[in-house]
């Protein structure tokens, strides 16, 4: 039976450093959120208005429509009732 040195069963990094990573894995997540966000905003803003307008949305209801900010008991964006699908 062969057996492994002490070093080999150390982790690579310290158990202190566990909080540094963790606080950059969050830092990292909130800039690729950020950035998904920022390129969705972009994209919706290249629409014509009558795309905006088959999708629900006005061109001043972008960025609440990025973020989610859509009350859906109020029917999407106030632009009417949701439409449902046909079964």
């Amino acid at each position: 039976m062969t057996t492994m040195p002490q070093a080999a069963a150390q982790p690579a990094i310290s158990l202190s450093s566990g909080g540094l990573l963790r606080r950059f894995g969050i830092w990292a997540h909130a800039i690729a959120v950020y950035l998904d966000r920022r390129a969705a905003i972009k994209a919706l803003r290249q629409l014509d208005d009558r795309e905006l307008r088959d999708i629900g949305l006005n061109r001043s209801q972008i960025e609440d429509a990025v973020r989610g900010l859509a009350d859906p008991d109020l029917g999407g964006f106030g632009n009417g009732p949701v439409p449902q699908p046909v079964r």
